[in-house]
């Protein structure tokens, strides 16, 4: 009888660590990209979050998002100072 409220009270602790890295998930649904690509007539991809832009759309879909993950971190860490 202990041995199972033990192991009850270990695994509701580990599915809370394992929600609270997850962290805040959206669903995925039309509306809540995170980014736009435009192909045509110009090129370029804009995050929606941040409104960070960039024009080189041939280096992002090769997989060059360090500049969209430090803006984000910037904008993360500016939206917890305000709060």
């Amino acid at each position: 009888m202990l041995k199972s409220k033990l192991l009850e009270l270990k695994e509701r602790e580990q599915k809370e660590k394992i929600e609270d890295l997850k962290g805040v998930q959206k669903d995925i649904a039309w509306g809540s990209q995170i980014r736009s690509y435009v192909f045509c007539p110009y090129t370029m991809v804009k995050d929606h979050r941040t409104n960070y832009e960039v024009g080189n759309i041939e280096s992002v879909m090769d997989g060059d998002i360090t500049a969209f993950m430090e803006e984000y971190l910037k904008y993360i860490a500016k939206n917890k100072e305000h709060k």
